[in-house]
C-alpha cells in the first residue's frame, strides 16, 4: 500500500491513540529528581575520577550511550517529519514526542553531572561527533518506520529500565521515570501497527521481516558504539535474552500475532517463515550466551 494512503487511513486510529497518551502521560520536572545536593564545582581541566561514583564500565557505557541516543534529538524529528509530514495527527504525535524525549535528555544530563557518573568530556565530545554526523535509523516506508520505532521505543523502555537497576536509588528513579515514558511511546506504535496490519496485513508483514531481521538500536553514530554495546550486552541492559523474551515474543507473535494472520498474499507468507526462522535463531543465541555468562560450580575440594 502506497505510504500516503496508509497515512490517511491510520490517521483516525493514530488520534484516538494520542488522545490516550495525553491522557495516560503524567506531567513530571526533571529538576525535582536530580539530587543537586551532591554536586559541587568543577575546576577547569579536572580530570574525571571514576571512584566519585563507583560504578562498573558496563553502567557508564549504558549511561552514555542512553543519553547520546536522546541527544540526537533533532535528527529522528527531522525523519518522523520528512516521512510522516508535519501536519494533522502526525505533526502533532511528532512535537509532543519530541519534548518528551528532550525532557530525558536533560533529566539523564543533570544527574550525570551531579553525580559525576561518567566523563562528562568524553560525554561532550562524543555528543558533539554524533549530532554533527546525524547518522539515525531511515526506514524505507511507513509500514518500515511503524514497525522500527514500535520496537525501538520498547528496547530503549528496557535499556533504561536495567541501566537504572546498576544504579544509587536517585539514579534508578530518574530511569524508572524516563522508561515509563518510553514505554507509553512505544505502545502508540505498538497499537498503530496492530492498526495497520487490519488495513495491509501482506504489506505490513513484509515491514515486520525486514526491520525484526535488520534491528539495530539507534547508536550508529556513537563513537565506539560496538565497544559499549558490549559492555551493555554483557551486563544484562540489553543483549539478545532481552530482545528475544521481551520484544520479539511478546509483540511480534503474542500482540501482532503474525503467526495467527491469514489471507497473506504468497511474498508475506515466505516473510513470515522468515520472522519465525530469525526469532527462533535469536532465541538459540540467547540461550548460548547465558550459558556462557552462567557461573561455574566451584571445583570439588
Amino acid at each position: 500500500m502506497r505510504d500516503d494512503r496508509l497515512l490517511a487511513e491510520l490517521a483516525p486510529t493514530a488520534g484516538k491513540l494520542l488522545d490516550r497518551h495525553l491522557t495516560t502521560a503524567k506531567e513530571w520536572f526533571p529538576h525535582e529528581l536530580v539530587p543537586w545536593s551532591r554536586g559541587r564545582d568543577f575546576a577547569e581541566g579536572e580530570p574525571f575520577d571514576p571512584s566519585d561514583a563507583g560504578l562498573s564500565h558496563a553502567a557508564r557505557s549504558s549511561l552514555l550511550v542512553n543519553l547520546l541516543t536522546e541527544d540526537n534529538l533533532p535528527h529522528y524529528f527531522r525523519t518522523i517529519a520528512a516521512h510522516f509530514g508535519n501536519d494533522d495527527v502526525w505533526g502533532v504525535w511528532n512535537r509532543r514526542w519530541t519534548a518528551e524525549e528532550g525532557r530525558h535528555a536533560i533529566v539523564i544530563r543533570d544527574y550525570l553531572t551531579v553525580t559525576r557518573s561518567i566523563d562528562l568530556r568524553e560525554l561532550e565530545r562524543s555528543r558533539m561527533m554524533q549530532v554533527s554526523l546525524g547518522i539515525v535509523p531511515d526506514p524505507p516506508t511507513i509500514a518500515d518506520g511503524l514497525v522500527y520505532v514500535a520496537l525501538q521505543e520498547l528496547a530503549t523502555r528496557i535499556a533504561h529500565r536495567n541501566t537504572g537497576k546498576l544504579l544509587d536509588p536517585e539514579g534508578a528513579a530518574v530511569m524508572s521515570r524516563v522508561a515509563a515514558d518510553e514505554n507509553l511511546h512505544h505502545l502508540f506504535y505498538r497499537d498503530l501497527v496492530s492498526a495497520a496490519l487490519e488495513i495491509d496485513p501482506s504489506g505490513m508483514v513484509a515491514a515486520i521481516d525486514r526491520q525484526v531481521r535488520s534491528f539495530a538500536m539507534p547508536g550508529a553514530g556513537i563513537p565506539d558504539f560496538k565497544v559499549h554495546a558490549r559492555l551493555i550486552a554483557s551486563a544484562g541492559v540489553y543483549d539478545f535474552a532481552s530482545h528475544h523474551d521481551q520484544i520479539l515474543v511478546p509483540v511480534v507473535f503474542r500482540h501482532w500475532q503474525i503467526e495467527k494472520l491469514q489471507n497473506l498474499k504468497a511474498a508475506a507468507e515466505q516473510a513470515r517463515e522468515r520472522v519465525v526462522r530469525h526469532t527462533e535463531r535469536v532465541g538459540l543465541a540467547a540461550k548460548r550466551m547465558k550459558s556462557r555468562l552462567a557461573p561455574r560450580p566451584a571445583p570439588a575440594v
